[in-house]
C-alpha cells in the first residue's frame, strides 16, 4: 500500500473512528484501526464488536492495499505532524507502516488487515432518509433519558419504532422516559421496530455535522444490526434484544394541574437549586402555588444541603388546577430542559407520589415523564 494524504483530512477522518475503537479488549486487533484503498480513497474503519465506525477520505492512491495501525498511536502521532501532505507506505512483509511528513519519518508497528472483523456492507437501496437537523434533535431529547445500568441492558437502549412516515423514539431508566415523536418525508414499506443503544444514537449525533444532508437508515434481514450512513461516514451497531417495557402505562392520562413556566427561568431555579441538591440524592422541591385574588400564580422552587445552605426560587407561572408540593430529581428536570427549545414549558401533575409529565408549549411532539421523589 502506498497513498498520500493531507494531514488535516486524515486526522478528521481518525477523530471520527477512533470513538469506535475498544478500549480494553482481549483482542488485540480491537486496538487498532483499519486503513484500507477503496476506489480510489482511503478506508478508514474501527469497531468494538457492538459499535463499528467507518469513514472515507480523500487520497492519493499509488498501491492498493490494507493493514491495521494502533489507534492511540497512530492518532498521536497524525495530531502532531505538520499541515502538509502525509505518505504512507506498508511494507506487506514486516506490516511496518512508514509516516512521512515534513522532517518527520515513522516506521509503526501493525497487524495484518486479515485479522479485522468483517465489516457490514448493507444494501442502502430501501433505506429510510431522515434529515440530519432533524435527527440530531430527536436524539438529543431522547438518548440521556436511556439507563446506564447494565444490569438491565434493554434500558441502555432507544426503542425506535416506524409505521408509515410516522417515526417513535423513547427511552427510559426507570425514573424518567423521554418520548419523541417524528414525520418522515418517505413512508416505510413495512413497520419496524428495534432497540438502538443509546451510546450508538449519541456517537451518531457527534459525527453527522449540522448540514442539511440526509442520514440513511437500515436494518438488515437477520443482521440484528442497524446501519446509519451520513456523507462519508458510516455507523453500525449491534441491535440490543429484549423487550422494550410498554412505556404507554407510564404515561399518566390526566392530571389535576397544568403549570405553564418560562423554560430558561425555570432551567436557572433548577441549575440553582442542582448546587446544594446534589449533596444528597438531588431533591429538589416544588411548591405550587395557585392565583390568589391579588397574586399571580407561582412555583417556589427549594432543595438544602447539611453541608452547604439552602437556596430557594420563586418563579411566577400560570397556574391550571390544584397547588401542589411536590419534590422530583432535580438534575432530570435540568437534563429535560436544557432539551426543549421552546419558550414556555408545561408541567402536569397530580399527586406528590404520582409521576410529573413536562412538555414544551406549542409543539405536541415531545414529551417527559419525570417520577417524583419521596417529601423528607
Amino acid at each position: 500500500m502506498k497513498v498520500t494524504v493531507l494531514q488535516e483530512t486524515l486526522a478528521h477522518g481518525l477523530s471520527i473512528v477512533s470513538r469506535a475503537v475498544s478500549p480494553r479488549s482481549t483482542l488485540p486487533v480491537l486496538s487498532n484501526i483499519l486503513i484500507a484503498t477503496d476506489e480510489g480513497r482511503l478506508r478508514l474503519s474501527a469497531t468494538n464488536l457492538e459499535l463499528g465506525i467507518t469513514c472515507w477520505i480523500g487520497a492519493k492512491i499509488e498501491e492498493e492495499g490494507s493493514t491495521t495501525v494502533p489507534a492511540r498511536t497512530f492518532a498521536d502521532l497524525v495530531g502532531t505532524l505538520p499541515a502538509e501532505q502525509v505518505s504512507l507506505s506498508l511494507e506487506t512483509s514486516t506490516q511496518k507502516l512508514n509516516v512521512k511528513a515534513g522532517s518527520s519519518n515513522t516506521d509503526i508497528k501493525c497487524i495484518d488487515s486479515q485479522e479485522f472483523p468483517p465489516m457490514p456492507v448493507p444494501e442502502m437501496d430501501s433505506a429510510l432518509q431522515i434529515n440530519v437537523v432533524d435527527f440530531k434533535e430527536i436524539i438529543q431529547q431522547v438518548a440521556f433519558a436511556a439507563s446506564s445500568d447494565e444490569a438491565r441492558p434493554v434500558l441502555m437502549g432507544v426503542l425506535m419504532k416506524v409505521d408509515g412516515n410516522q417515526l417513535t423514539m423513547a427511552a427510559a431508566d426507570g425514573f424518567r422516559l423521554s418520548v419523541r415523536n417524528a414525520t418522515l418525508s418517505t413512508a416505510s414499506p413495512q413497520a419496524l421496530s428495534a432497540i438502538i443503544p443509546a451510546r450508538a444514537l449519541t456517537e451518531l449525533s457527534r459525527i453527522a455535522g449540522d448540514g442539511g444532508e440526509m442520514i440513511s437508515l437500515v436494518l438488515p434481514k437477520g443482521r440484528g444490526q442497524v446501519v446509519f450512513r451520513v456523507k462519508d461516514t458510516e455507523l453500525a451497531a449491534q441491535l440490543i434484544d429484549g423487550t422494550f417495557p410498554d412505556y404507554q402505562q407510564i404515561i399518566p392520562r390526566n392530571y389535576k394541574s397544568r403549570t405553564i413556566l418560562s423554560t430558561q427561568s425555570l432551567l436557572k431555579a433548577c441549575k440553582q437549586a442542582e448546587i446544594f441538591a446534589r449533596e444528597g440524592s438531588n431533591v429538589a422541591k416544588f411548591n405550587i402555588k395557585t392565583s390568589g385574588d391579588l397574586e399571580p400564580g407561582s412555583v417556589e422552587i427549594s432543595a438544602q444541603s447539611e453541608e452547604t445552605g439552602s437556596n430557594e426560587t420563586v418563579i411566577s407561572a400560570t397556574i391550571d388546577g390544584d397547588g401542589l408540593l411536590i419534590a422530583f430529581n432535580v438534575r432530570f428536570l435540568r437534563e429535560v430542559l436544557e432539551v426543549i427549545k421552546t419558550p414556555n414549558v408545561a408541567l402536569e401533575t397530580s399527586a406528590a407520589n404520582n409521576p410529573g409529565v413536562v412538555r414544551p408549549v406549542g409543539t405536541d411532539d415531545f414529551l417527559h415523564v419525570i417520577m417524583p421523589m419521596h417529601l423528607g
